[in-house]
């Protein structure tokens, strides 16, 4: 099964947050085990990003485009998502290091 394969059944199961703001606001409830961050995302959405992922011990991903990652879970322009079950980020870690 592919990332985008595997991004896409999180998302019809719900366990996906998507959009910059959401995926700070998760981040702060502790919510989420894994965020992926879209390569092509602005410096600006990065450093945000990256810096509240550190803060929060929370792991980035940053091998899937803003294409890729929105034709996956179905939405226009993601720059960020992040997962909310350990089952799936644990897949999606595992898919992108083959």
């Amino acid at each position: 099964m592919s990332a985008t394969d595997l991004l896409g059944l999180a998302t019809r199961a719900r366990k996906v947050v998507t959009g910059t703001d959401s995926v700070i606001r998760a981040l702060r409830a502790k919510t989420l085990h894994l965020v992926v961050l879209a390569s092509d995302a602005s410096d600006n959405t990065r450093k945000k990003i990256r810096d509240k992922s550190s803060f929060y011990e929370t792991p980035v991903l940053e091998t899937m485009t803003s294409e890729e990652m929105s034709h996956a879970i179905g939405k226009h322009d993601i720059k960020a998502l992040g997962l909310t079950d350990p089952g799936f980020s644990k897949a999606l870690v595992n898919q992108t290091r083959k």
